[in-house]
């Protein structure tokens, strides 16, 4: 019996500013969640914006991803346009999320509010909803909140107010929080030492889910990459997200790698294109270059691409879908997980994963056997595995050294979206249960 079929379909809304056709990835998480509680007794309502709200490019092509059975409940927000006067859509959003959840509980009932953060100050709305209306609450961390980000060290930068702001705000969140969720368990941790309330078994992790039926849709509606012409003659490894503030030494290792391949085989070497797409430090600036500056210095330009603004969602899949091979760049902290992951195996193409030996990416990518991985920790830094990343690069790319049917497709099924939201439907049934 399925736990619908045991007990009354519980009700949670899913407060998710940035949702389809938003590109940003917090909306992604939310929509896959959404998607498939419903299969494990939960219906989902996601509280979001109107898009014209949006600072972001948009993607109006995401929203064929969202089912039409969705309730999506959208609100207005703070405009940016012609005053600037705060960037952060959970702040802009937060007087008419707080109404719009507040209609909802009075309507329909609310058994669970679920905020993932970021946007960080969204979060605020779960002690404020549970005080008045008594729902408990649920927060996700996407990214941590207390978290030294480049910058915050300059007194009264914009990272400086963020850091401080978060380091008052996050207990009194955490003070009431009914469950807390994350991409990996290294996400919250600091929230539990900065919270010795906080009962580590009302904490669970878990992963972006792989959602297969995104890459169907590809296939329904296929179109040609645009930034590489895959019957060139040349070998296309892609790279796509953001460029981490700490995954440069990993990036230098790549580059040090590929100058190797080139200098030991001049022929094979020179075919090598890596194309990292979306690594910007603006997501709509195609001139923040963040990549180029590095392959110049390195003397490998030539083979380098770089297209910095983030490009729609649909067609990044496709650019992996195209690519001879599939690069996931790992950073040098230990929290941080690679969520491009799971596109990448999904993708059909071989995947070379360069990744902190603590990531669950590289559990991930060796339990599905999609292809070679390359591991470094503090001891064996990654300028330490040049040789080991050469050969990954070129056994990935080479002829016949990847196929489908040898991915073990029954192993990253437990990383499916799917499967994520019924580990999360358990969660949220076992939060229910727990005093507050």
């Amino acid at each position: 019996m399925t736990q619908a079929g045991a007990r009354r379909e519980r009700s949670v809304v899913i407060v998710a500013p940035h949702f389809p056709p938003s590109n940003l990835t917090a909306g992604h998480r939310s929509r896959l969640f959404a998607m498939h509680l419903e299969k494990f007794g939960w219906r989902a309502c996601v509280l979001s914006v109107d898009p014209r709200y949006y600072e972001e490019a948009l993607d109006p092509e995401l929203e064929k991803l969202v089912p039409p059975r969705l309730d999506v409940v959208r609100t207005r927000a703070l405009p940016t346009r012609p005053i600037r006067l705060v960037g952060d859509l959970g702040i802009r959003a937060f007087w008419w999320h707080y109404r719009a959840l507040g209609r909802l509980i009075k309507r329909q009932g609310v058994d669970l509010v679920y905020i993932p953060i970021p946007p960080n100050f969204s979060a605020v709305l779960g002690p404020l909803v549970h005080r008045r209306y008594g729902v408990p609450f649920a927060v996700d961390y996407i990214d941590p909140w207390v978290h030294p980000w480049p910058g915050c060290e300059v007194p009264l930068s914009k990272a400086w107010w963020a850091f401080r702001l978060g380091r008052l705000l996050e207990p009194l969140v955490l003070r009431h929080v009914r469950l807390v969720t994350g991409v990996a368990a290294a996400y919250y941790e600091g929230a539990l030492q900065r919270s010795p309330w906080l009962d580590p078994s009302r904490c669970v992790a878990m992963p972006y889910g792989a959602e297969e039926s995104d890459f169907d849709f590809l296939g329904g509606h296929p179109r040609r990459p645009f930034l590489f012409d895959p019957d060139d003659g040349n070998l296309h490894i892609v790279y796509a997200g953001a460029m981490l503030p700490r995954a440069y030494s990993t990036l230098e290792a790549v580059f040090r790698a590929v100058q190797q391949l080139r200098e030991r085989d001049a022929r094979e070497g020179s075919r090598l294109r890596l194309h990292f797409i979306g690594t910007g430090s603006a997501p709509s600036d195609p001139s923040s270059h963040l990549v180029m500056p590095w392959a110049e210095r390195l003397g490998v330009s030539g083979m380098v691409r770089e297209h910095p603004a983030r490009i729609p969602y649909l067609d990044t899949l496709n650019h992996l879908k195209h690519s001879d091979a599939v690069l996931v760049l790992g950073s040098s902290e230990p929290h941080y997980t690679a969520s491009k992951v799971f596109q990448a195996v999904l993708a059909r193409r071989p995947v070379v994963g360069i990744l902190h030996a603590q990531s669950t990416a590289a559990e991930i990518l060796r339990r599905a056997n999609a292809g070679p991985v390359v591991t470094f920790d503090e001891i064996h830094p990654a300028s330490s595995r040049v040789e080991e990343i050469g050969r990954a690069l070129r056994e990935a790319v080479r002829k016949g050294s990847y196929a489908p049917e040898r991915v073990d497709w029954e192993a990253f099924r437990a990383y499916s979206a799917e499967a994520m939201a019924e580990r999360l439907a358990a969660a949220f049934d076992a939060a229910l249960e727990w005093q507050s």
